[in-house]
């Protein structure tokens, strides 16, 4: 059994220095796969323990049939050695390791970035996830890890030749979710399913604003809850901005007030997008290559009778993003004082924008500082920069997500019921892959202006 021990440091020279952005944290000592729930140190550990034992296996000519059926696992029963970190008892299981193994490389991702993505620091908790299960953002913001149930499992297995195929014949282009590993930890004999995506939205730059686009407009409304949600988080805004030409003065608040004050970004969907006069503002031949995109992954939903999939639409706001960092350098000037004072040691933030010297964010990204808006496609593939002339500078993120809903039986009785309950004219979002894709693809191709 491989040692879970592996450590590494940051190369803090390399840390990006730009005048408008200074971002200072005290360095903290950090045990390695060392995390507070038990169930992401056996992660850590398993991915660092399967990616050094995959990097030992040739890579195969071609897939066989029986790599889409393949799994490899390992038991581990009264663990003493690094105790303290990991529980006495736990089960790891990779599913189809050289499959994903391929679909990783097609993707253009390092093993060895892979793995420091996920390895090297704890995944954290989003806080805007739904459901019940987890959802998780690597360390560095470059991958998202999400709790499935055995059946989506089996619902994976079923589609992912096809999937495999799909992704080799538009050479990886694609505006599906980006599949790059499936897990069960096993923790006191109860499994927790994990499935690892590439994040659709940036590692650097903030969505300022979220969409979930089915094209229909039944029961398609952001809650009450979460309106109010976004306006409390426009009030914080407004409140930092005055209060900023009298924070050395005056406050003494830290940011981390301001984190708390903030919650979650709220979810809209498709009556809030034409409530609210959305739209995309991208060059002709960015839109073209979305629509050709767009059309060729529904199709190929559609073959496998897939349907309830949404676009995941994510906006940055380019001027609102340079007000926050004018804001908050007035903030750090004061800030770095404090620590000077205080005798603590900054670091660079690990990730928050993408400096570490490993990982998905790339050892050049490390030391190659970007501008307001700016992002490298290498990294944040989803992203879409505003035409030139549009009436805001924003950056989009674009996706597919919730392509494991197969039109079922249950499907099926839930569009019966909604039939009864709305008319069979209401654009309900339970109905036929055929009749599901076509409304889609309209509701999408008129969001751009």
């Amino acid at each position: 059994m491989a040692s879970p021990g592996a450590t590494s440091s940051p190369l803090s020279s390399l840390a990006p220095k730009r005048k408008t952005k200074k971002k200072h944290f005290v360095q903290q000592k950090v045990e390695v796969f060392r995390a507070s729930d038990p169930i992401l140190s056996v992660l850590m550990w398993g991915v660092n323990h399967s990616i050094n034992d995959l990097a030992q296996v040739p890579v195969p000519v071609m897939l066989l049939p029986d790599d889409f059926k393949a799994n490899t696992k390992i038991k581990v029963n009264h663990h003493l050695f690094n105790k303290e970190n990991l529980p006495g008892h736990f089960k790891f299981k990779e599913y189809c390791p050289q499959v994903f193994r391929n679909l990783r490389e097609r993707f253009g991702i390092d093993e060895l970035d892979y793995q420091a993505s996920l390895a090297r620091s704890p995944p954290v908790k989003d806080e805007d996830g739904q459901g019940a299960g987890l959802l998780l953002t690597s360390y560095d913001r470059t991958l998202k890890l999400k709790q499935i149930s055995s059946e989506e499992v089996e619902d994976m297995h079923n589609i992912l030749s096809e999937y495999h195929q799909h992704i080799v014949t538009c050479h990886g282009s694609t505006l599906l979710p980006q599949f790059l590993a499936m897990y069960r930890v096993t923790v006191e004999s109860e499994d927790t399913y994990l499935i690892v995506m590439r994040n659709m939205f940036s590692h650097r730059l903030d969505v300022h604003r979220k969409y979930d686009l089915k094209g229909s407009l039944v029961s398609r409304e952001a809650s009450f809850k979460e309106k109010v949600r976004l306006e409390q988080s426009f009030q914080v805004i407004i409140l930092k901005k005055v209060m900023s030409n009298v924070w050395n003065s005056v406050f003494t608040l830290t940011k981390t007030s301001f984190s708390i004050m903030v919650k979650e970004l709220p979810t809209f969907k498709d009556v809030d997008f034409r409530n609210n006069m959305q739209k995309v503002y991208v060059s002709e031949d960015d839109k073209e290559r979305i629509i050709d995109k767009l059309n060729r992954d529904v199709e190929f939903l559609v073959r496998l009778r897939i349907m309830d999939y949404s676009l995941l639409l994510g906006i940055h706001d380019v001027d609102r993003a340079e007000e926050g960092e004018e804001m908050e350098d007035s903030y750090d000037d004061y800030d770095e004082e404090d620590e000077e004072e205080n005798g603590l040691t900054p670091a660079p933030a690990l990730g928050y924008y993408g400096t570490s010297p490993e990982g998905i964010a790339g050892y050049m990204n490390s030391f190659k500082p970007l501008e307001p808006g700016e992002f490298d496609p290498y990294v944040d593939i989803y992203a879409i920069r505003s035409a030139v002339g549009a009436p805001q500078r924003e950056v989009y993120f674009m996706g597919l997500i919730d392509i494991l809903t197969h039109y079922d039986t249950k499907k099926k009785a839930a569009h019966a019921a909604k039939t009864v309950k709305h008319g069979s004219g209401a654009e309900i979002s339970t109905v036929h892959p055929e009749q599901y894709a076509k409304r889609f693809r309209e509701f999408i191709a008129n969001i751009f202006a």
